[in-house]
């Protein structure tokens, strides 16, 4: 109860007449900049894997832009993510340890991770998830994220949601350093040119740092390191046609504790590199995408007690080939309509490789009439070991008025049995998917990127079957059930010309439906809260964030506590002139001990500061 009073106590303060609705672009340069910005943050391609406006959609999806990511400060892409309704995570030790992100109580496998356009899974880790740990939030530009289930436009893993990352398109140069705690440094940087037929740009980055204990009770640090290079292109060949490249490449190194939360000198490399080539036509009637995309992760774990070389390596790689296509053969109504490929395959020191294929088409029907949208789609896959499988999708939306609009949608999800789950240590080739079902009905004003007030309040449930889990000694299984309910809560608002205001809440009941039991890591409570103030001494940005978790569970028997925790940061940034600023922070400002783990190390209170050059 005391995050929905403190909640309460936002939602009062956030009453007085909103500033923003009196800007006018035509007559403020800023507005102007703004407005574009906000244009750019109202395009979204989680709902249909198209562009599509968020107002015209009737799912959950919020959209975080480069400034707020740049506001927030710092490589820990966590701490931006969680500023959204629906999202929490656990993660074994400091930065760069395994990071698991849950988006309404889901499994961190059962979300979509795409990264400009490549999906980002790895093939050959026995869930096939995505580890946050291996995404910085250096070079990012844009976060879009739909919470429910959405296999129609997306296909396998769209259980929980879907998380769109697109990286930096640079037009000009611009880098950036940070210094702080623990010895962590962290550089990022990137140069490029924008022009109306061409565009190119290269961005990179390196983080070091030496850590924390991942064992909470340990005493010796344990060290990260990871480098990153990647690039974007384009080419206009006509009005209409252009074609697209995107490639990155990440290396990264850190140190852990081993099972028994011994401090010996263990630690685990991580090598990513993905990348996709593709097209864009844009018509009056008819838009078309595609591409081919590469993903490949390269893990190793070494033991220098034993050996330099390492002790265990897996290699997961997946080629993704997409066509995608929006026809608008009539006012107010679309076609949105594609077809992918994906062919995956995994190997590790004890497993030889293994490959997978799974084909599918899809099609969606959207009508919007007077302040009315309804979209219904349907979809169909077929894999090489399971056969076939359909995906149903609806959802719609109503217009209120004075910005207000009521939305509902009906979603199912799948996510194919992994390779490590057919044919690794206690392997079953018999599997079939995990499926999900999910519900949910709101009411929004607004867009959290947008002028004026934003409010939003939403209903959810998910029921999922089939879940995958191993048992000893029978091995992997479709045996288990789960149900995750609850609801949203938003509210932001620019109180002024100079102060901001965010707020998100999150109830999650989230259970083994056989059991009864909560999931494990699923806290029932959890509050972001920001506030942000231009002060009148030469542009400094004051701002300051606060985090409330409420208690859960670390296992499945719910016989291991996990505490609940406040966290509070204190944030600065000040530019000088027009090529440079000042920015530092202090996190975790109380020093307050928590776990997102059972047993793992977490930061106690920790200070950077940096600089940020453009031109």
């Amino acid at each position: 109860m005391k995050y929905l009073f403190f909640l309460s106590i936002i939602a009062c303060s956030a009453t007085p007449a909103w500033a923003d609705e009196g800007c006018d672009p035509a007559k403020d340069d800023t507005c102007i900049v703004v407005a574009d910005r906000i244009r750019e943050n109202l395009i979204t391609v989680t709902a249909t894997g198209s562009d599509v406006r968020l107002d015209w959609a009737g799912q959950s999806i919020s959209v975080i832009d480069q400034g707020e990511i740049e506001a927030i400060q710092g490589p820990d892409l966590t701490r931006v993510l969680t500023n959204l309704p629906g999202v929490t995570f656990a993660r074994n030790g400091g930065l760069g340890s395994t990071t698991s992100l849950f988006v309404r109580g889901a499994n961190s496998e059962q979300l979509v991770v795409l990264v400009d356009g490549v999906r980002m899974a790895d093939s050959a880790a026995p869930s096939g998830g995505f580890d946050f740990g291996n995404l910085e939030a250096g070079g990012i530009a844009k976060l879009e994220l739909l919470r429910g289930s959405n296999s129609v436009p997306w296909g396998s893993d769209a259980i929980g949601g879907v998380l769109a990352v697109t990286t930096r398109a640079y037009d000009g140069i611009e880098a950036a350093a940070e210094y702080g705690a623990h010895d962590t440094l962290s550089l990022s940087g990137g140069a490029g040119i924008d022009r109306s037929g061409y565009a190119l740009s290269l961005n990179g980055g390196y983080t070091r740092s030496d850590g924390i204990s991942a064992a909470a009770a340990g005493t010796e640090p344990d060290p990260y390191r990871q480098w990153r290079i990647g690039g974007k292109a384009r080419v206009n060949l006509s009005d209409s046609l252009s074609l697209n490249a995107s490639a990155r490449h990440s290396d990264g190194r850190v140190a852990f504790d081993s099972y028994l939360f011994v401090d010996d000198g263990e630690y685990q490399t991580a090598k990513i590199d993905s990348g996709r080539a593709g097209f864009e036509y844009r018509g009056d009637v008819l838009t078309l995408t595609g591409g081919v995309a590469l993903s490949n992760t390269a893990r190793a774990y070494f033991d220098p007690a034993f050996d330099t070389a390492p002790s265990f390596e897996t290699q997961g790689r997946d080629v993704h080939a997409d066509i995608k296509g929006t026809l608008r053969p009539a006012e107010g109504l679309t076609l949105d309509f594609g077809g992918d490929g994906d062919w995956s395959r995994f190997s590790t020191t004890f497993d030889p490789r293994q490959t997978a294929r799974l084909l599918s088409a899809h099609a969606l029907v959207t009508w919007q009439g007077r302040g009315l949208l309804l979209s219904a789609g349907l979809r169909h896959d077929d894999h090489d070991r399971f056969g076939g499988k359909w995906t149903l999708g609806a959802n719609g939306a109503v217009e209120l008025g004075d910005s207000w609009r009521v939305r509902a949608s009906y979603g199912e999800g799948f996510k194919a049995p992994t390779l490590y789950q057919l044919y690794g240590y206690g392997g079953n080739a018999l599997l079939h998917p995990e499926t999900s079902r999910s519900f949910e009905l709101g009411i929004e004003r607004g867009d959290r990127n947008g002028y004026g007030l934003h409010a939003a309040a939403t209903l959810f449930r998910r029921d999922a079957t089939d879940l995958i889990d191993y048992r000893f000694p029978t091995g992997y299984l479709n045996i288990a059930r789960t149900r995750a309910q609850g609801f949203e809560a938003e509210l932001g608002a620019r109180l002024s010309d100079t102060l901001s205001a965010r707020a998100a809440y999150t109830y999650l009941e989230a259970i083994d439906r056989d059991t009864g039991r909560d999931l494990a890591r699923r806290p029932r409570h959890a509050l972001s809260a920001s506030l942000d103030w231009t002060t009148p001494l030469a542009g400094l940005v004051l701002g300051g964030d606060l985090r409330l978790v409420g208690d859960s569970f670390d296992d499945a028997f719910n016989s291991v506590p996990l505490d609940g925790y406040a966290l509070a940061t204190v944030r600065a940034r000040l530019p000088l002139g027009e090529h440079f600023e000042l920015y530092g922070r202090v996190e975790n400002l109380t020093d307050a001990r928590y776990e997102t783990a059972a047993g793992y190390g977490t930061y106690g209170r920790s200070a950077y500061a940096g600089v940020r050059v453009r031109w």
